[in-house]
């Protein structure tokens, strides 16, 4: 196992990037390799006393940023932190590349680079969010505005191997999002893709899931188009914040209010900690023939040593031979 994190890559590089490394090194007892700036990595990775022998450093010339072009910067920027990780993943398929950079750049970085899964048409940016019921894996979250019902089939097979090696969950349910909970609601692209699903082997889909019910979390694996997911990733994290803000001007105007916030205060932190993305870390990027996992632009160094974890795991489980070998008995059902 290899753990590759892009050291120049997300708002906060590479301070929160190294520190998170650092962090991760230390609680999970892993060696981590840094790719970017070695002067401007070693400076960091001195300043928080770190274990200099758990950590390899990959030397790059170049910064792919969130306003270069995703796909000329791949092809144009070959000496990048990015680049440089995703040429080593591609000739090593046990590491796993963590990264805060560029979503669109990464998305490209994967197609060129290291290529798709062979039986993946288009991979699938995925988001594990915390709901009150369960956790769920939402997919396509931005990767694809356009799908085809064979596109939606393989999302749920690649959803279901990752809830069941990474989160633990066995045999996790499958739920297609959309207008109504009937078989014949939707557009033909989910009328189609219900029929196909209910056929395919694999995978544990109970139908159709209405917007009203997905904050119950009723379903451990959600799947829905790139444009559809985007949406619902957006609202749901704008929606929490909105909640949040709300109950503290409530409770603010009156000393009632103030005291139940005080005796509150705890479990509104408990609460807001299982809403914290940067607990979460990042979530993987699956389909391409490589392990990926996207952090947030803005991760901080909790957010990148958690990422670093997801992507443990997910070597530790061998997700994408998992994958893989799922693939080649469901061919049929999905083409």
């Amino acid at each position: 196992m290899r753990i590759i994190v892009d050291g120049m890559g997300g708002d906060h590089a590479p301070k929160e990037i190294v520190k998170g490394s650092v962090e991760a090194a230390l609680e999970y007892g892993i060696d981590i390799t840094l790719t970017g700036d070695k002067q401007l990595l070693e400076e960091e990775l001195k300043s928080l006393n770190a274990p200099m022998n758990r950590f390899e450093i990959i030397h790059t010339t170049q910064i792919i940023t969130m306003e270069d072009s995703p796909v000329k910067a791949i092809k144009g920027k070959s000496d990048s932190s990015m680049v440089k990780a995703m040429e080593m993943i591609r000739k090593d398929s046990d590491s796993v590349l963590i990264s805060a950079g560029s979503t669109g750049a990464l998305l490209a970085g994967g197609l060129l680079k290291v290529g798709r899964i062979k039986g993946i048409d288009r991979p699938a940016l995925t988001a594990l969010l915390p709901f009150r019921k369960r956790s769920t894996l939402l997919l396509d979250m931005g990767a694809n505005t356009e799908c085809k019902p064979d596109n939606l089939i393989q999302f749920a097979i690649m959803g279901t191997v990752y809830m069941e090696s990474v989160v633990g969950i066995k045999n996790p349910t499958v739920g297609l999002l959309n207008i109504g909970t009937e078989e014949t609601k939707g557009s033909e692209l989910y009328k189609s893709a219900y029929k196909l699903m209910k056929e395919t082997k694999g995978i544990n889909f109970i139908g159709n899931i209405e917007a009203r019910e997905v904050p119950e979390g009723v379903v451990d694996i959600l799947v829905c188009d790139g444009f559809t997911g985007n949406i619902v990733l957006k609202y749901t994290e704008g929606f929490a914040h909105s909640i949040f803000s709300m109950l503290k001007e409530s409770m603010m105007k009156s000393t009632r209010g103030k005291l139940g916030a005080f005796l509150l205060k705890p479990s509104l932190m408990s609460l807001k900690k299982g809403l914290d993305s940067n607990e979460i870390g990042g979530a993987p990027l699956l389909g391409i023939n490589g392990g990926i996992i996207k952090a947030h632009g803005s991760s901080n160094g909790t957010a990148i040593k958690n990422a670093i974890r997801q992507g443990k795991l997910y070597a530790e489980n061998d997700v994408l031979r998992q994958i893989k070998s799922i693939l080649t008995t469901n061919l049929e059902d999905i083409k």
